[in-house]
């Protein structure tokens, strides 16, 4: 597990935040899903880094990994 992705129950209501900020992974994921770039991100919010937005995405893509389960 990333260390840059971390739930502190204390923040955010523990939800996955970058570590040491107040960002919430969903936050990073919503916008770039809405077509914000990864520059445009890290001109908005100077205290994260692409480590940071990279982590979220690795975050984010575990996060709907299931297992598969097929009938018999």
């Amino acid at each position: 597990m990333s260390t840059r992705v971390v739930i502190d129950p204390e923040v955010c209501g523990g939800r996955p935040i970058v570590a040491g900020t107040r960002m919430r992974v969903s936050d990073v994921l919503d916008a770039l899903a809405s077509s914000v770039s990864i520059e445009e991100l890290l001109a908005d919010f100077p205290y994260i880094t692409r480590e940071d937005i990279n982590a979220c995405l690795a975050y984010g893509a575990r996060a709907v990994d299931h297992t598969v389960v097929q009938a018999a």
